[in-house]
């Protein structure tokens, strides 16, 4: 097998704000592995908040080459893949892009689109909900008017309870949309958060993703008993290992391929959290249609999905899954169902 890579870099159509900061693009890294004539695709989409890049991502891609050509069978996935995260620590979003990009020429070898593969009906795919970064009321209100054919808005909040309020009453000057919150570990205090949640519940919001630190996992223990809105977990579940760990703490998790490794190990946590009696979640960071059709394979098996990080980037250089009248729509193309424009 022979790999490629070249560092890419996402262009957002917005300032995109969280409760830490706010940046204007995305690093990534566009990933091919090549095998008796067929090419497949990948993609490593790192926020620096993630602590890769591209830098990182070309030194993994390039450690994986040696194992990658020494493979003689491509479809023993759990031999490759374990094998690759054992490579080095870290590295999530790289190690994402090599499992993306294999199961697309596994797919694409088999002539079937992965979510055929794993039995699944494509129409039961979600509706994905619309992100909106922190920003001014103004510009709050720009973006929910453009995301007028989704069904549900996610909401970036976390900086002061003053400014968090202020983007919903923006949100709700707009629409009556159902809302999903996600506080990305903004809420220090949890008599704080804990008032900020009732007082969103009563605002037509569905859940609050990662409302409190990771590392306070007691006091977001506290508040799942007291909150009359699901916490779904998003820093504190990352990889398999975290889920059951979550269930204490949490009413579901958010799986996201960049930072689980990819296609493999997120579709065994969606197994695990199902047994555990959690609720799932879809995510993604900004990315290309590669990578967002990858994860849209899985989303005929979870209750939500937030797949809209290719409609937030204006240089999107793959045709993949669409989002049509707010619903995530799988392509029949095999593999991944990608093309490269």
């Amino acid at each position: 097998m022979i790999i490629r890579h070249q560092p890419y870099t996402l262009e957002l159509r917005h300032a995109f704000g969280i409760a830490a900061h706010t940046r204007t693009t995305t690093p990534a890294t566009l990933v091919e592995i090549e095998h008796a004539g067929l090419t497949g695709y990948g993609e490593a989409a790192m926020p620096p908040y993630l602590g890769e890049s591209q830098a990182s991502a070309a030194a993994f891609c390039n450690r994986a080459a040696p194992l990658l050509a020494a493979v003689r069978d491509p479809f023993q996935l759990e031999e490759i893949l374990p094998a690759l995260d054992a490579l080095a620590a870290g590295n999530t979003a790289a190690k994402a892009a090599l499992d993306i990009a294999l199961h697309d020429w596994v797919g694409k070898k088999l002539g079937a689109p992965w979510f055929r593969l794993w039995g699944l009906d494509a129409a039961k795919a979600p509706v994905t909900s619309f992100t909106i970064g922190i920003d001014t009321p103004e510009i709050v209100r720009e973006k929910t008017r453009e995301a007028a054919i989704y069904k549900i808005i996610k909401v970036k909040l976390g900086r002061s309870p003053e400014s968090d309020r202020e983007m919903i009453e923006a949100i709700r000057s707009v629409t009556a949309a159902p809302i999903t919150v996600d506080a990305n570990q903004g809420w220090k205090n949890r008599d704080e958060a804990l008032r900020m949640i009732e007082w969103l519940a009563g605002r037509g919001v569905v859940f609050i993703e990662q409302p409190m630190p990771k590392e306070q996992a007691e006091d977001t223990t506290w508040l799942r008993a007291r909150s009359p809105l699901p916490l779904i977990a998003d820093e504190s579940c990352q990889r398999l290992a975290d889920v059951a760990r979550c269930a204490d703490s949490f009413h579901g998790i958010n799986i996201k391929l960049m930072k689980c490794t990819g296609l493999r190990e997120a579709h065994t946590m969606i197994r695990l959290a199902r047994a555990l009696g959690l609720k799932v979640m879809l995510g993604c960071m900004t990315e290309t249609s590669c990578a967002i059709s990858a994860a849209a394979q899985l989303s005929p098996l979870v209750d939500w999905a937030d797949l809209d990080g290719a409609v937030l980037i204006k240089n999107d250089c793959f045709d993949g899954a669409t989002i049509v009248d707010g619903k995530i729509t799988l392509p029949e193309r095999p593999g991944i169902g990608v093309v490269k424009k």
